[in-house]
This record gives structure tokens, sequence and C-alpha cells, in this order.
């Protein structure tokens, strides 16, 4: 059965779940996600960055390793986006974020044409799409390096979470490949692979622009780094103040809550 937030939105969920699978509501625009909690869900990065991006009206967007879909699916409530596509390798991730925009479209909560789920490797996502295709690219990459402690490297949690399927250095060319010169690249990542980021981001012909750094709590280390950089920009990066998740009692702090839509 479909969730239900308390107090909140109902949806026909039930034609498009398959075995273990749920409907999650993302309390945006009465937009509802397909997740199989044996598989990867979503994170508050994902949100975060849907938070961070600057997408006019009218552009068009790539989400690559969107994974379930979360990315353009909130995009599409939080934006004037013309086009949002997400792009994904694993077939049963693929087929998940499908049915998850065919759920909405059929519930009446998003346009038809808006968001598209195509399967397919992001190595090769210039060479799928064209060159200079898209105005801004979005990417919630897997943040560990190699294969180091993965048992099961087809996994899907393993996919996501570690450099089995493509690299950091993957994702940045490929971006620079399919941003229209002076196009936008927004990414979270993990704040020890600063240094690297930025070399390779550089490398690529994409120039860092914005950095924030979010911290589970004020007085502890950043576990996220948010990045939006442009491609074929000019040097000079603005350092945006900190973003904390949760208060010295471990409550969501009021930023967060704006961002999460509650």
């Amino acid at each position: 059965m479909a969730e239900r937030r308390e107090g909140g939105n109902r949806v026909n969920a039930e034609q498009y779940l398959k075995d273990g699978e749920r409907a999650v509501d993302l309390q945006r625009s009465n937009l509802w996600l397909i997740q199989d909690p044996g598989r990867f869900c979503f994170g508050v990065d994902a949100v975060l960055l849907s938070a961070f991006c600057e997408i006019r009206a009218g552009e068009r967007c790539l989400d690559m390793g969107t994974g379930t879909g979360i990315l353009p699916l909130l995009l599409s409530a939080k934006t004037e986006a013309a086009e949002l596509t997400g792009l994904e390798i694993q077939p049963e991730s693929a087929d998940m974020a499908r049915r998850s925009v065919e759920m909405n479209v059929a519930n009446g909560h998003l346009a038809a044409d808006r968001v598209r789920i195509v399967q397919g490797d992001l190595r090769e996502a210039s060479a799928q799409f064209g060159r200079s295709r898209f105005d801004v690219v979005t990417c919630n990459p897997p943040y560990m390096t190699g294969g180091h402690g993965i048992v099961n490297p087809a996994d899907a949690k393993a996919i996501a979470r570690h450099e089995v399927l493509c690299t950091f250095d993957d994702v940045a060319r490929e971006a620079a490949a399919v941003l229209v010169p002076g196009g936008r690249f927004y990414l979270v990542h993990r704040p020890f692979r600063l240094a690297e980021l930025i070399t390779t981001l550089v490398r690529h012909g994409l120039e860092p622009k914005r950095l924030r750094l979010v911290y589970p709590q004020a007085d502890r280390e950043p576990n996220l780094v948010l990045l939006g950089c442009v491609r074929g920009g000019k040097s000079g990066l603005n350092v945006e103040k900190p973003l904390i998740l949760a208060d010295a009692n471990g409550e969501t702090t009021a930023e967060v809550k704006e961002l999460y839509g509650f």
C-alpha cells in the first residue's frame, strides 16, 4: 500500500508498485516516489542538492546517475525547467524511476512531458544525448573510491556508494561535454575529497563558482559539500555560509525544514 503522510496527501499507487516497494510522499507539489527499502533509497544529500541548484525557466537539465529519479522529481516541483532528464545505468532503478513518473502523471501532479528517464551509462552521456545539449547538469555521485569493503560489487547499494561503474573523472568529463558553454554543473560530495574534486573539475573546464559545506551539527565536522560550477567560467569561488542540519538538541534546523518543504 502507498504511504500516507500524516494529515497529507493520498496517491493511487498500487498498480505501479512491485513486491517490496512503497510509495513515499515527497511533500512537494503532491509528488510521490517509488522506493524499495531493500535497495538504495534517497537521503538528505539529494534534497539538499535540489535546493542548491539554480535552474531558470525554460532550461534543460540532466541528472546523471539519477537512481530512482528523486532529483528530477524534486526539481520539477522547485523550478520552471522545461525539460528534466534522469540518466540511470541500473535497470531496476531506472524502471522504478519511470514508474514514479508515470504514477505522478496519472495522478495529475506532473505534466506528461516534464520528466524523462533514460537507462544508460553516464560515461557515455555525450554520445547518447549529444554535446552541448543541456543548460544544467546535476549529480549525486558515488562518494567512495574503488571497491574497498564491498562484498558484492553488483549490489545496488555498493554501486550507489562506491565508484564501481564510474569515477569522478568520468562524471566531470561527461558533465562538461553535455553542457552548453556557460552551462552549470551542481553536485554533492564528501569534503575529504574536495581537493581532488576541484582539481578534476577545473581540468575538464568546469570552474567552481559556489561552495557550501554541510554540518550535522554546528560543533561537528562537515560531512557533505555542495558545489556549483560553470563550464568555461572565470576563476572566482564564493564560499557560502555553512548549512547546519540539526541544533544542539538534535532537532532539525529551520533552514533545513524549509529546504524539505515542511
